[in-house]
């Protein structure tokens, strides 16, 4: 971790709780012995980068009442921005979700 820390000039701190969060659902996998660290679990053509931000940063909501385990907020029917953070909300997800860890690796174009 510490090298993986330095060579991408992150904290260790951030990585050190995301690891095993990362691990614990699959998406890396501790590799033992010589030359070991991590590397994933899956091919990076089948890992989204939508998939990762919900397990590391928790829910992309852009307002708490979007959240999935909010409670249903009692100004629903009235609230006259609700639409446009549903939307925000459904056209953050479908970008994330559409990018790859294949797609970062190669550096296409998002």
């Amino acid at each position: 971790m510490k090298e993986v820390a330095k060579r991408q000039e992150i904290s260790l701190k951030y990585l050190e709780r995301i690891l095993p969060v990362l691990v614990k659902n699959g998406f890396v996998e501790g590799v033992q012995g010589k030359g070991g660290g991590y590397k994933l679990s899956r091919a990076p053509e089948n890992c989204t980068v939508g998939e990762i931000l919900r397990l590391t940063d928790g829910n992309l909501a852009p307002v708490a009442c979007l959240d999935c385990n909010a409670e249903v907020c009692e100004k629903k029917n009235t609230c006259k921005t609700l639409s446009m953070w549903t939307e925000f909300h459904h056209i953050t997800n479908e970008y994330f979700d559409g990018i790859t860890i294949a797609d970062l690796v190669n550096g296409k174009s998002v």
